[in-house]
């Protein structure tokens, strides 16, 4: 085989295995990007990939860049609005910019208050690692969170451990929590403690993939 011939075969078969890899991750169901969030009014996941055309009108209305993109490895999801709570999360805008900016109806058009809206639900997931919970005053998810004292709350309790101090814990109340992921971002440690996954209960499969 001519070496011209050689590197025509390397070169088909590079290109074939870069098509199979990019159709593998584009009809996959994406658990990279199982647990990221939808913006404010984002209607029902199914109903949502099907309304959504893609156009990037929610991203570009964002005056925070709190909506992003999927890209490649976000399977199905490729293309659509979604929002990293830990990287940049939504600020509840009073005007929801970002649901007026839709077109197709995936973002519903009859949500008008943004502490109504439901992107997700905030979960205490690191119990073991959360500094509250061990004892010392952190609170940074209560005390950032926009609905304070309603959305997280602050129960007390004497410590087991030491038998004479106090436990300050952050409790999350799912009726009023919107899921907008300042609490996420917000916590201290590397690996936070307290994270926001979609309506139905998150797990540590939030940060595979």
């Amino acid at each position: 085989m001519s070496e011209e011939r050689r590197r025509a075969v390397i070169t088909g078969v590079r290109a074939a295995l870069t098509g199979a890899a990019a159709g593998y991750l584009l009809l996959r169901s994406g658990s990279g990007y199982a647990w990221l969030l939808r913006p404010p009014g984002a209607v029902e996941e199914q109903e949502f990939l099907r309304k959504c055309i893609r156009c990037g009108r929610c991203a570009q209305s964002c005056l925070y860049r709190a909506v992003d993109m999927g890209r490649l490895d976000a399977g199905i999801a490729l293309g659509t609005p979604v929002i990293r709570a830990r990287k940049n999360p939504c600020r509840l805008c009073a005007d929801l910019p970002c649901v007026k900016a839709c077109p197709s109806g995936a973002l519903d058009p009859q949500l008008q208050d943004a502490v109504k809206t439901r992107i997700g639900t905030a979960v205490l997931v690191e119990r073991q690692e959360c500094l509250s919970l061990k004892g010392l005053r952190c609170e940074v998810c209560y005390r950032t969170c926009p609905l304070l004292d309603k959305a997280i709350t602050i129960e007390n309790y004497l410590n087991a451990r030491t038998g004479r101090h106090a436990i300050f814990e952050p409790v999350v109340h799912k009726e009023h929590c919107t899921g907008c992921g300042i609490c996420e971002q917000a916590c201290v440690l590397d690996r936070p403690a307290i994270v926001v996954g979609p309506l139905q209960p998150p797990s540590e499969s939030l940060y595979e993939g």
